[in-house]
């Protein structure tokens, strides 16, 4: 038999009728001859309505107790479901993650997973019944309940279908796909019946929201089909898989923008060896991910360091940066957090000259002033002012003839 892994997130489980609805889904799979493994959210808005009354608890919580409360969201979702599968008459299995073994480092909040014991599913799976996976969660190696980030429980899937060499993961949502840009800002935005893993990635690192980057990552190494649905649509959704030739024919498959990003500004670092490893280890000791990196040239053995980081971890970044500040005689430290990074992803821009120019001409025909750059084979980012955000996304989608009817992209 073949095996399916299905992630259903928090909308899909939202309330009664709609877990109901996956249970039919699951059951559904079943009888045209998969195995199936759900991988299941918690039900939507539980996640913030437990960190909120860890809030109240606690306005400095321990990470290690805030990832017990909030865990319990999936906890509750998995039974929910397995009871459902239950009722209209199939048989499953409920799993947490200490009871699969998906064991994690021990960074609480977005943890990484190491490696996945997948025996107890095998043995249930062999049985006839459905096993229905408590996503977002894991274990650390000394037991400790550790939780996977924001889109975690998609990470959850895909892993669990590299270790189980599952046919297909499937990724159900509220949308029915992944599309050319947001479709909240630009209605003219276009769903994809398919992209490569790396575009994919990009995307999801760049700010769309439809996957987790992990769980891309995971499929990229792995060679996962992945695809994404919808919960309430039969339609095919799109496949998210290895490129071929024809992807290259389209230089820009997609607009990404993510407002989430914070500036930091370092003024008159002095220009000798061993200070960016001082900043940047700071900021790496507090688990702080930075993303755009600019540089100055050096005037008179000094220069200006901007980078980028996540609004939430802005203030935390901004306090180390004060202190490396003071410590290596930094003349000043600024932030930032009206801007916006918006993107344009394609495997196409390999082979097409002049692509980052029409982006950024694009962007001055709209008086709209790039403040920080940053680029890859197959995207080039842009820093601009958040208000903006919109503006640009729209802009750049009709340049590169996303909103074109007839084609999923500018062909070369």
């Amino acid at each position: 038999m073949s095996c399916l892994v299905q992630k259903f997130g928090g909308t899909s489980v939202g309330d009664v009728e709609r877990i109901r609805n996956v249970a039919r889904h699951a059951l559904k799979a079943r009888a045209a001859g998969h195995d199936v493994v759900l991988v299941v959210s918690a039900m939507a808005g539980e996640t913030n309505r437990l960190l909120g009354l860890v809030r109240a608890v606690s306005p400095t919580p321990s990470e290690r107790e805030q990832d017990v409360v909030v865990a319990a969201g999936e906890q509750v979702a998995v039974g929910l479901v397995a009871l459902a599968i239950q009722a209209e008459g199939g048989e499953a299995t409920s799993f947490l993650a200490q009871q699969v073994r998906i064991v994690t480092d021990g960074v609480h909040g977005k943890a990484r997973i190491q490696h996945i014991d997948a025996s107890a599913l095998d043995s249930t799976l062999r049985a006839g019944r459905v096993a229905v996976v408590a996503g977002f969660q894991g274990i650390d190696e000394a037991g400790n309940i550790t939780t996977l980030g924001r889109g975690g429980s998609d990470t959850t899937a895909v892993a669990l279908a590299a270790a189980l060499h599952a046919d297909a993961c499937e990724i159900y949502t509220d949308v029915l796909g992944v599309y050319t840009a947001d479709p909240n800002i630009c209605p003219s935005a276009r769903k994809l019946s398919r992209i490569s893993y790396e575009e994919m990635l990009e995307l999801a690192s760049l700010g769309a929201k439809v996957l987790q980057i992990r769980s891309v990552e995971f499929a990229m190494k792995y060679r996962v089909p992945l695809w994404v649905k919808s919960s309430f649509s039969e339609d095919p959704g799109t496949l998210v898989c290895q490129e071929d030739a024809t992807m290259e024919q389209v230089v820009v498959s997609g607009i990404a923008h993510d407002r989430n990003e914070a500036r930091i500004t370092l003024r008159e670092v002095p220009d000798n060896p061993g200070v960016a490893a001082r900043i940047f280890g700071a900021l790496s000791d507090r688990h702080i991910e930075v993303d755009i990196i600019v540089q100055t040239a050096a005037r008179e053995g000094r220069s200006d360091l901007s980078f980028t980081v996540t609004k939430p971890d802005l203030a935390v970044a901004r306090g180390a940066m004060d202190e490396v500040a003071a410590e290596l005689g930094i003349a000043g430290v600024e932030s930032d957090a009206q801007i916006a990074k918006v993107s344009i992803v394609g495997v196409g821009m390999r082979n097409h000259a002049g692509v980052a120019a029409r982006m950024f001409q694009v962007l001055a025909n709209e008086g709209i002033n790039i403040q920080m750059i940053s680029t890859s084979e197959i995207k080039v980012s842009c820093i601009v002012h958040e208000k903006y955000t919109e503006l640009a996304v729209r802009s750049l989608h009709t340049e590169f003839g996303l909103d074109a009817a007839a084609s999923e992209g500018v062909r070369g």
